[in-house]
């Protein structure tokens, strides 16, 4: 009996379980043979690579050399005719052409493949050649079908355009959009470049744990977690900063740690609750070194992930190849908004009012380092386009950072914003026990006043360090944004392959 011819039954749901139901009986079909899901079938080339060496061949030469081939992948076109077929196939790298023809497969195969779906995975031996129209294409003298795709894939023009499921089904955003593939293709050879930059310039790579007793590192509410066994809360690590710095306390100068954090606050387009980060530490260094040496980190990784240091970033030449910035916060408001003065971005009173008046919260006891953080966030962090160090941040807002010499009311302290965006975040690391004690001590009097990010006093870490840390100098690099400047992504949900989402 045929369906009724109701629109109300034609949705798309219907539509994918009426061709799920279909599918579902050729796997029946095929299981019935004895030969579903081998796993025999070694594939010996890449299109990809049969393209890097083939595509300058004639058609002669090809017909001349006789180049067999045998390859798998997933058939993403298809065009089938009486006794001679056309499939496209794509693997990771990329895509090429087999010309499937029933006198050279065989009846039972032919019949057999025109059954098979846009979606299923094969693999095919054949010879290469060209077509009349000049593309490379392989004569399959052996076709199989080696794994059934029961659902369909996105329609192949408009592919997957609902942004929310690209991140639920991130298998299936890979399938079918190119720009996702190069995406996590560049962020891995990022990666490994900034590994590589690293070990050449004799950094040590250590792992540190990622559930803390106390957390610490970062001013950040954790997550909380419980271990059964010892009876104990623990916390998913905010940071490695403080498991770093004792590494350096034993004697291992030059360390990083390229891992998750975890930070149970808000989601954003730059933020996700789980996300990269690679601290590195260096003993007998400062922070106007560490600047240097992040500059040429990022020239690196931009070089090996696109070949230049010139791009584009959501319409807008970036160019990681000229000298960065340095500005304090004030020179920076003052730069971006010169309706401001000096005498009053150093007025606590002035700005308490003008804060109040952006509608920023500000809480009572706010310091006039805070109150010039808050104000440079306010007005000028978003218009930091260029590579841009902020440096001297106020001690209070600091708890890790050395004080400088010159003035004891601000740290040795830069971050790195581009494109209005923090990058890096780095000091000269404080390094006298007694120092770091108090400024612990002040963290959690501003936890007992219900700031949920203050810092926990960490005991273990001051003993630590009356052992003697070296004059050191310490850096974390935001992976993910790095990677989202580099592959011009808007949202850190676009180069983090599955982020976490709201339940559906």
């Amino acid at each position: 009996m045929s369906e009724p011819n109701d629109a109300s039954t034609n949705t798309p749901e219907h539509d994918e379980n009426h061709i799920v139901t279909e599918r579902r009986a050729k796997l029946a079909e095929w299981r019935a043979t004895g030969k579903a899901y081998p796993n025999d079938f070694l594939r010996e080339n890449t299109a990809g690579k049969i393209a890097e060496i083939y595509e300058s061949k004639s058609g002669d030469e090809l017909e001349a050399a006789a180049v067999e081939v045998k390859v798998a992948g997933r058939i993403m076109l298809r065009r089938v005719m009486g006794k001679a077929s056309f499939i496209s196939i794509a693997d990771l790298s990329g895509r090429i052409q087999i010309y499937v023809a029933r006198d050279k497969v065989g009846e039972e195969t032919y019949t057999a493949f025109k059954r098979w779906d846009i979606g299923d995975i094969i693999g095919a031996v054949g010879t290469l050649f060209r077509t009349k129209t000049g593309e490379l294409t392989i004569q399959a003298a052996e076709i199989r079908l080696l794994s059934k795709s029961l659902r369909p894939l996105p329609e192949k023009f408009h592919g997957l355009t609902d942004q929310e499921q690209k991140y639920r089904m991130r298998h299936l955003d890979l399938i079918m959009n190119e720009q996702s593939r190069f995406t996590f293709a560049a962020r891995s050879r990022m990666v490994q470049s900034i590994r590589n930059y690293m070990t050449d310039h004799g950094f040590l790579e250590v792992e540190t744990p990622m559930m803390h007793p106390i957390p610490g590192g970062a001013a950040a509410r954790p997550f909380k977690t419980h271990h059964n066994a010892l009876d104990m809360e623990l916390f998913l690590r905010i940071a490695p900063e403080l498991y770093l710095k004792k590494l350096v306390v034993g004697g291992f100068e030059k360390v990083f740690e390229m891992n998750r954090n975890f930070r149970n606050e808000g989601m954003s387009p730059r933020h996700n609750p789980e996300f990269t980060m690679m601290e590195f530490y260096e003993a007998y260094t400062e922070y106007r070194k560490l600047m240097d040496f992040t500059e040429g980190l990022l020239r690196h990784a931009a070089r090996d992930a696109l070949g230049t240091e010139v791009f584009a970033y959501q319409g807008r030449t970036l160019d990681l190849s000229k000298p960065f910035h340095r500005l304090t916060m004030v020179d920076a408001i003052l730069r971006y908004h010169p309706q401001y003065t000096l005498e009053q971005l150093n007025d606590a009173e002035w700005l308490r009012q003008k804060l109040t008046a952006f509608k920023v919260e500000v809480k009572p006891g706010m310091g006039l380092g805070t109150l010039q953080l808050l104000m440079f966030e306010e007005t000028a962090e978003a218009d930091l386009w260029e590579p841009t160090f902020i440096i001297d941040y106020p001690a209070e807002v600091s708890p890790l950072a050395r004080r400088s010499d010159s003035n004891p009311e601000v740290t040795e302290r830069f971050e790195l914003f581009i494109v209005g965006r923090e990058i890096a975040n780095g000091f000269s690391e404080l390094n006298d026990p007694e120092d770091q004690a108090a400024r612990f001590l002040e963290q959690a009097r501003a936890m007992d006043a219900g700031d949920e990010e203050a810092m926990y006093y960490d005991a273990d870490y001051i003993r630590a360090l009356e052992y003697g840390l070296p004059p050191t100098g310490g850096c974390g690099i935001g992976i993910d944004r790095l990677v989202m400047l580099l592959t011009d992504s808007a949202n850190i949900r676009d180069v983090i392959l599955f982020p976490q989402m709201k339940p559906e």
